[in-house]
């Protein structure tokens, strides 16, 4: 029996925003930061847990996490691990912390990271990655892990279990290609930062064509011009008939009659998909954009969402509203493994690939995991994940490619756990001595105008 004695959390940021990595319309300059949270146990493991944010405002989910961690203080891990739905429930049933949500927000954030590190100290002490536990489950198994609250008039638990025994013929052999690394696609969006000369955009897309990549994806909404511009590089550098794959992202700064106008002007470089046109919230705007974009001069053009969407329930309304082409749950901003689970199902139920949102520090680590159960357990078909090649080297598992496809974590655990010397050198504020943020070099960030 494991029993976890205490916890610890981490304010740990990168300063990305001195070289515009992670720019795009909407975020200018971001400092990809983790929310950390580490579970201690009476035993050699811990759990370790983290949620992505851009700098700013990062203490405060810290400060979230403090409130929840204790929730699991002292409890034996295999109780918790014994019904998980049940556990998940309990951990967003505090009213007090409920009230400052509910099921969203910071509080939201802060509990993916407290479900995370659940979810990683409970793999290594069974000695398996993440997404392994949930291949070996049977359907049962998989759906009493979800908290079905507030989804049910969508997809029952009944229809979930027979989902995923639709599917279940052929799962031995989809786990044999993810033990050969088959089962995970890769796309880049690392030659598409918005703040990314037209030069360094030209040369890092031929560079990841000569890699192997086959879908890649560009920030817009700086200005029609500039983006029909760095979109004529990019067709230039990919072509249009070679089987390679544009996408592009705005990042939510438009409205919905802008996005439509806006799109209709980049409709000629044939995009698979426009994610994130206006406010994550927007359900009904979405599905407006969708079908006004689905007749253009020059094929159709999808809609994908789902970094900044809260939870389970804005993707449940989102799918009955056929407002989405592809699906892009985030593995920390919706409630951990758990919700992630319950948003796989119901994008099965809808028939929406999914394609996780990977763009930011630890989350190809994460999301490595959650594409591999979406393919050999829920759809049975395979997607693309987005590869962001930034801080991979701060972990002690970085996830990374080969031959185009993600190299499946195969080491116990959720892959998120950070070296302690990167903690150390750059947690914030952090020691005089010890961390980046103490030196000079911090201060054009610290003293700088904000952005």
């Amino acid at each position: 029996m494991v029993k976890i004695t205490s916890f610890t959390t981490r304010d740990v940021r990168f300063p990305t925003s001195l070289d515009k990595t992670g720019s795009d319309a909407m975020n200018a300059a971001g400092d990809y930061s983790a929310a950390y949270c580490i579970l201690h146990t009476d035993s050699e493991h811990a759990g370790h847990g983290m949620t992505f944010t851009i700098g700013r405002g990062n203490e405060i989910v810290c400060a979230a996490i403090a409130q929840l961690a204790p929730l699991v203080i002292d409890k034996e891990l295999d109780d918790l691990a014994a019904d998980w739905g049940k556990t998940w429930r309990y951990l967003v049933s505090d009213s007090q912390l409920r009230w400052i949500g509910p099921e969203k927000g910071v509080i939201h954030l802060a509990l993916g990271a407290v479900v995370n590190a659940l979810w990683d100290l409970w793999a290594k002490t069974l000695g398996k990655p993440v997404w392994r536990i949930v291949a070996e489950m049977t359907p049962e198994e998989f759906v009493r892990c979800i908290d079905f609250r507030y989804i049910t008039d969508a997809l029952t638990p009944e229809e979930a279990i027979a989902l995923l025994k639709e599917v279940e013929p052929g799962k031995q052999e989809r786990i044999k290609e993810a033990e050969q690394s088959k089962a995970v696609p890769a796309y880049t969006t690392s030659a598409g930062w918005l703040g990314y000369s037209e030069e360094k955009l030209k040369a890092l897309l031929e560079e990841s064509v000569k890699l192997g990549y086959k879908h890649f994806k560009l920030k817009v909404g700086g200005g029609v011009e500039s983006d029909r511009r760095r979109l004529k590089i990019a067709r230039e550098a990919i072509g249009y008939d070679k089987g390679n794959i544009l996408m592009v992202d705005a990042n939510q700064v438009w409205s919905v009659p802008e996005a439509i106008e806006y799109m209709q002007q980049l409709a000629e470089f044939k995009p698979w998909f426009i994610e994130e046109p206006t406010s994550p919230d927007d359900i009904l705007g979405h599905a407006a954009i969708k079908k006004a974009l689905a007749n253009t001069p020059y094929g159709p053009i999808g809609v994908a969402t789902g970094e900044m969407c809260q939870n389970r329930v804005i993707f449940k309304q989102l799918l009955q509203a056929g407002a989405l082409t592809v699906l892009q749950a985030d593995a920390c901003r919706v409630g951990g493994v758990n919700e992630v689970l319950a948003i796989l199902l119901l994008a099965r139920k809808f028939g929406v690939p999914i394609v996780p949102h990977s763009g930011g520090v630890g989350l190809p680590e994460y999301t490595q995991h959650l594409s591999t159960i979406d393919y050999v357990v829920v759809s049975g078909k395979k997607s693309v994940l987005e590869y962001v090649d930034h801080l991979h080297e701060h972990f002690k598992h970085p996830a990374s490619v080969k031959d185009g496809y993600y190299v499946t974590p195969m080491e116990p655990g959720y892959s998120v756990e950070m070296k302690a010397q990167s903690m150390d050198e750059f947690s914030f504020p952090g020691e005089e001595g010890k961390s980046w943020w103490k030196t000079e070099a911090a201060k054009p960030i610290l003293e700088g105008p904000r952005i």
